[in-house]
């Protein structure tokens, strides 16, 4: 009986009788006939394996019974146990990162900080170097093509009288060697007629678009303005960031909440026929029940979690849900900083005597308004983009289980369709931006704003199409700029490449750990920074556009725009 209380951790949940004969036990199948020496892993039990004088042994046996009838040596476990130490290699890494993470923090924040200042430096320095930049950048391309169809003309004209050299490209073929093609005089008056399109067609774009790329270049450096006027507007993402966090938080710990609401459940399973098999039990009240009088053999065991009830059956509808509604959270904060900043820049877009006529406080101003005022037209337009994504979601989802399948057709409608929702996806969130500009601005509903914001980009569209381009470039040349930058001052700190800070520099087990954040982290900061620039960019252009609409710079009708 002694033995048999420590032996009763390891038997089933409902063995209770420690008087009962340990040969019936064993026939009832209550509690286990040997048990071996374990050792707890990751929450599992792994056999407790070790070497005694070069044996491997597990307790004191070197073979083992696999619960099958089957005697089997010790040494076949080590396979599972090799698979077993990446659990504790990983645990090792982790501890290792965590480590690098104490001891470089505060050099990590430093290189963050350096990232902020020269976000918003580039941002200032735009004022005064756009023009400059955009313009160089033209030249420079000009000058690069023109250097490849001198290149091509000289590769060209060197290959004249060689050997082989005039195979036509057709009789040629295709060659999986891409290096044959360039002894072929085909080939570089290809490369020379493509590029010379190309120049040409960049000159007469640059004849024709001269005044709206100026337009684009003034608008640029109007936003540096506007920024420099509302300074909070660049700290305002935070807000979001952090309204962000918060809903992630809630879709995860409802998600976890859900997923971990199943209950144990316990089935009956017999060796013989019984009429009970399959069905539900409790373990507490099973051997009083009348299955162990009708089928003497029979277990209550655990079959799996789960659970009977329409709460259980409906889960995944309710996780679905769950999904849907962070999606709509997320793009409801999402637009609410958007509409936000919108009102903060068409408010110094729409002063007459810039800043004198601005608000105390427009970004503040905005927030309210757009809260007390803009809500409903918020919620909307971030439930039509949320409709979309779950779409998306549900379609990738459905790939996902079809990849066992061999369906072509199938796989080839979910690509179409897939691609066809990403596109519509791209179109409403361009949509849904101006729309929210124009809320911001006049004050309509969703739809009249949606309706106007378009019909106004379609009348100007040329223009739209320079400064989305002109902006995309300075926006990617600055992340570049600052990305690039503070990436590779923290590489040379880190490396202890710097002779004036080599004793500084903490010592570390991966020197990657800190540099790879301050990239990520840098890359943050810098498209925080540039999407309020990108906002007010946007704005100054919708207001831009209707300025030009309403007035003509008349006395009575002037001009709002400087």
């Amino acid at each position: 009986p002694g033995e048999l209380e420590y032996y009763r951790h390891f038997c089933v949940p409902e063995f209770k009788n420690l008087q009962k004969a340990p040969i019936q036990v064993l026939k009832d199948k209550e509690c286990p006939a040997v048990i071996i020496p374990s050792t707890p892993l990751a929450r599992r039990c792994f056999p407790a394996i070790r070497a005694k004088k070069g044996v491997i042994m597990v307790g004191n046996e070197t073979t083992y019974n696999d619960g099958h009838g089957h005697w089997r040596n010790v040494t076949e476990l080590l396979e599972g146990a090799k698979k077993a130490n990446v659990v504790l290699e990983t645990r090792q890494l982790a501890m290792k990162i965590f480590e690098d993470y104490t001891v470089s923090w505060y050099w990590i924040i430093i290189g963050l900080v350096i990232a902020m200042v020269a976000s918003f430096i580039f941002i200032v320095l735009l004022r005064f170097l756009a023009g400059i930049m955009v313009w160089v950048m033209i030249v420079m391309v000009i000058l690069v093509l023109g250097y490849g169809i001198f290149h091509c003309y000289m590769e060209y004209a060197k290959l004249k009288g060689e050997a082989g050299s005039d195979i036509s490209l057709t009789d040629l073929g295709f060659q999986t060697d891409l290096r044959v093609y360039l002894h072929l005089r085909q080939t570089w008056l290809a490369f020379m007629i493509i590029l010379c399109i190309v120049e040409v067609v960049i000159i007469l774009l640059l004849i024709f678009l001269r005044k709206r790329i100026l337009i684009a270049i003034a608008l640029i450096k109007e936003a540096s303005r506007a920024v420099g006027h509302i300074m909070m507007s660049l700290l305002f993402p935070l807000c979001t960031f952090f309204l962000l966090c918060l809903c992630i938080a809630y879709w995860a710990s409802t998600a976890v909440f859900l997923s971990t609401s199943n209950e144990a459940v316990y089935k009956v399973f017999n060796e013989t026929a019984c009429q009970f098999s399959g069905q539900t039990c409790k373990p507490e009240t099973f051997n009083t029940s009348n299955v162990t009088k009708l089928c003497p053999d029979a277990q209550c065991l655990f079959a799996f979690y789960g659970g009977e009830t329409a709460y259980h059956k409906y889960l995944i509808v309710l996780q679905f849900f769950n999904v849907f509604m962070f999606f709509w959270l997320a793009n409801f904060v999402i637009a609410l900083g958007q509409v936000t900043l919108a009102g903060a820049f068409a408010s110094y877009y729409w002063a007459f005597k810039k800043p004198d006529d601005m608000p105390a406080f427009p970004l503040f101003s905005a927030f309210g308004r757009a809260l007390r005022y803009h809500t409903g037209s918020i919620a909307f337009g971030s439930l039509i983009l949320a409709i979309v994504q779950v779409i998306r979601v549900t379609l990738e989802y459905l790939d996902h289980r079809l990849k066992a399948a061999d369906n072509k057709f199938a796989k080839f409608l979910l690509s179409c369709l897939k691609c066809c929702f990403w596109c519509l996806e791209k179109f409403i969130k361009f949509l849904n931006r101006n729309a929210y500009i124009m809320i911001a601005v006049y004050g309509t509903n969703f739809c009249t704003s949606a309706r106007n914001a378009f019909c106004l980009l379609m009348r100007n569209i040329i223009r739209v199409a320079v400064l989305d381009k002109v902006t995309d470039f300075l926006f990617f040349l600055g992340k570049l700029l600052i990305v690039g930058s503070v990436g590779i001052l923290a590489f040379f700190f880190f490396t202890q490449r710097i002779k004036l800070v080599q004793d500084t520099a903490p010592p570390l087990n991966y020197y990657w750990v800190p540099i790879l954040t301050v990239i990520v982290g840098s890359y943050l900061i810098a498209h925080g920074f540039f999407s309020v620039y990108g906002m007010c960019v946007d704005t100054l252009f919708l207001c831009f556009c209707e300025d030009l609409e309403r007035n003509d710079g008349s006395p009575e009708r002037p001009y709002y725009m400087s």
